[in-house]
């Protein structure tokens, strides 16, 4: 009898620890989705830029997670590349349950050297040393307004397409109030935010990285020119899909995860596989 009772609460045991180990993964995954590519603007869980993750236990009885991402191709910009990394190495470490963290970069010609700085904490500058031409925010703070741009355009390309009595060269007269409670809007508020703007319903929608409205004359080449950055964007965004699909086709590439052993124990290794996409 000993025996039975001790069998069964040994796998209701077992069964509970895969299950919180599955909620946890879960939880990595979800929060890995605050890490966005800088120049397409979408989380790395979209762009299905997460090829791996796992949480496991260590011999201390703490907890691990490590997760591999991809890029579209090898040669894509190591400054981009690391920031991502960078960022879900922050993400991660940042939950409560983690004792260790490891992030790595597959199959991009720089891999090594970002892998090793990762794992050391050297930095951006201290993982390139003299390569680095620029500081990290700097590229951040770069590609936040362009966030903002594109956001910004899309919530006035919304309003006009809504409202027919709105006229494009009016449009430099919207403020915040104006736009309606949706997705949209609240994706322009965390742009601003991001780069320093406030929430006010009586700001102006329409102004540039420092909040100044434009002139009137000046509202119709500047809604333009939002207009094609956010087009540049979501472009890029697209092709970089198409990449990636190409680049991975014996993998999932829509957004999802597996675990670090099944990813390795099903697919060509990574020298095999980036031969092939050499070739």
């Amino acid at each position: 009898m000993s025996t039975r009772t001790s069998t069964r609460t040994g796998t209701r045991t077992t069964t509970a620890a895969a299950t919180d180990l599955a909620e946890l993964t879960r939880a990595a995954y979800d929060a890995l989705g605050v890490v966005i590519d800088p120049e397409l603007d979408e989380p790395i869980t979209d762009l299905g830029f997460v090829r791996s993750l796992e949480v496991r236990p260590t011999a201390d009885g703490d907890l691990e997670v490590e997760t591999h991402l991809r890029l579209p191709t090898s040669f894509c910009a190591p400054n981009f590349a690391y920031l991502m990394a960078s960022d879900a190495k922050d993400v991660l470490d940042a939950l409560p349950w983690t004792a260790r963290v490891v992030v790595e970069l597959d199959d991009h010609h720089d891999s090594d050297l970002i892998n090793r700085g990762l794992a050391a904490d050297a930095g951006y500058r201290g993982t390139f040393r003299h390569e680095a031409e620029s500081d990290l925010d700097e590229l951040r703070a770069t590609f936040q307004r362009k966030a903002h741009t594109a956001a910004m355009e899309r919530a006035l390309t919304s309003l006009l397409r809504s409202d027919a009595d709105l006229a494009e060269a009016e449009v430099g007269r919207v403020v915040l109030g104006d736009l309606p409670d949706d997705a949209t809007t609240a994706a322009l508020l965390r742009r601003r935010a991001d780069i320093g703007l406030g929430a006010d319903p009586l700001d102006r929608v329409l102004v540039d990285a420092d909040g100044t409205p434009y002139a009137e004359g000046e509202v119709p080449m500047a809604l333009r020119r939002a207009r094609s950055t956010r087009i540049s964007i979501e472009g890029n965004a697209h092709f970089c899909r198409g990449l990636l699909a190409t680049r991975y086709p014996d993998e999932p590439t829509e957004p999802a995860f597996v675990s670090v052993g099944d990813l390795f124990a099903h697919t060509p290794s990574h020298t095999t596989r980036e031969k092939e996409t050499v070739a």
